[in-house]
């Protein structure tokens, strides 16, 4: 079995220290195997806020946890236009990670990161036909019993979020394709600051057999209908728990857990899980 943590939305530069924190100390608490940031390390891809998000992930690899992220639309310049045209994550490769599209195996779970950024949109996110020939190429690689994991800032669905429903990625066929193709088990996405887990057979119809797991933002001052929160995913073989971790105002706690379990072709429901100690 490997644990995730699934962080994501950060936001640097408007952030609470004290959300910071008590993320580092829940982090050292569940004893992960991989830490995923699924985007937005900045509020506005200002170096001094690169800076601080470059610190926060040195404190938890100095704490022997690995890291693997991808970035988000607010790490790309927002008012200056000739950095967001010209050099748009020159400052993501420098402070967070000089790869857009890292990949990591840990213990049977392969997991691949692809930016979904983009300098033309101010929020939505989209993937590219070399994008899409990149995921199919890498997940071929991995052996076939292995749980593949693909994490993109932007999710890859339409989804609800309070009254409104957030759109897709662009290119959501081109993606989808690559997804069912490559036998992707678990999608990880964050942007909307909202948490949620469900098959994608929920949200279309013609969607193949994948986990949607949408993490909310963990330390930002922004929010949308909930509280800051993150999770902590347990994968085994043929299943997946998620336990939403929530902010109470004083520390992160197990709240929300699933165990979901492949049957028939999608991910069902199991019994009810205690939430990830």
């Amino acid at each position: 079995m490997a644990r995730i943590v699934h962080l994501s939305d950060l936001h640097f530069g408007a952030h609470d220290q004290r959300l910071v924190e008590a993320v580092e100390g829940r982090v050292d608490e569940l004893k992960p195997d991989l830490v995923v940031i699924s985007g937005d390390f900045t509020q506005r891809a200002r170096t001094e806020q690169f800076r601080e998000a470059c610190e926060f992930l040195d404190r938890l690899r100095d704490r022997g946890h690995e890291v693997l992220g991808v970035p988000g639309n607010h790490d790309v310049p927002l008012y200056d236009v000739l950095r967001r045209f010209l050099s748009p994550l020159a400052r993501y490769r420098r402070f967070i990670d000089e790869s857009l599209c890292p990949f990591v195996e840990i213990g049977g779970v392969a997991v691949l990161g692809i930016n979904t950024a983009r300098s033309l949109t101010f929020k939505d996110g989209r993937m590219n036909r070399d994008q899409v020939d990149f995921i199919r190429e890498t997940f071929a690689r991995t052996p076939s019993e292995s749980m593949r994991i693909l994490v993109t800032h932007h999710p890859l669905f339409a989804l609800q979020v309070g009254k409104q429903v957030e759109r897709a990625i662009g290119r959501q066929e081109l993606a989808l394709d690559a997804v069912e193709e490559s036998g992707v088990d678990i999608l990880l996405a964050g942007h909307n600051h909202h948490a949620s887990s469900q098959d994608a057979s929920d949200l279309v119809t013609r969607a193949g057999g994948v986990l949607v797991v949408q993490a909310g933002t963990a330390t930002s001052t922004r929010v949308r209908d909930e509280d800051q929160s993150f999770n902590t995913i347990d994968v085994s073989e043929q299943s997946a728990a998620v336990t939403v971790n929530a902010w109470n105002g004083d520390e992160f706690v197990p709240s929300d857990a699933k165990r979901y379990q492949w049957q028939e072709g999608k991910w069902k429901v199991g019994k009810s899980v205690e939430p990830a100690a």
